[in-house]
């Protein structure tokens, strides 16, 4: 069993996020590729003490990039990463800037 640090990896704060956390209760985590949902559940339950409704996992593929400098192109690739939306109950908050 992996360890709640080794986990989660860091929150995934966007305008798109923090409207579902509004919204929804809904948060978002960048988390390690190999862990499973319950991993991120128990991980989530851990760090935060909250109790947690569901666990939807996402891995985003690598993207291409390209970057023009005075000596030419210069390419290179972002590696991808598995993205965790963490729903909990109405009333249950997560204090994330806390952390940051």
């Amino acid at each position: 069993m992996i360890m709640a640090k080794n986990v989660l990896i860091k929150p995934y704060i966007t305008e798109k996020t923090e409207r579902d956390t509004e919204k929804l209760n809904r948060y978002t985590f960048i988390v390690d590729k190999k862990a499973n949902k319950i991993e991120i559940k128990k991980a989530i339950e851990a760090m935060y003490n909250v109790p947690v409704s569901s666990v939807n996992t996402v891995i985003m593929p690598a993207k291409a990039k390209n970057r023009m400098t005075r000596g030419g192109a210069i390419r290179g690739r972002v590696s991808s990463y598995k993205k965790a939306y963490i729903t909990i109950p109405e009333g249950e908050t997560i204090d994330i800037y806390g952390e940051l």
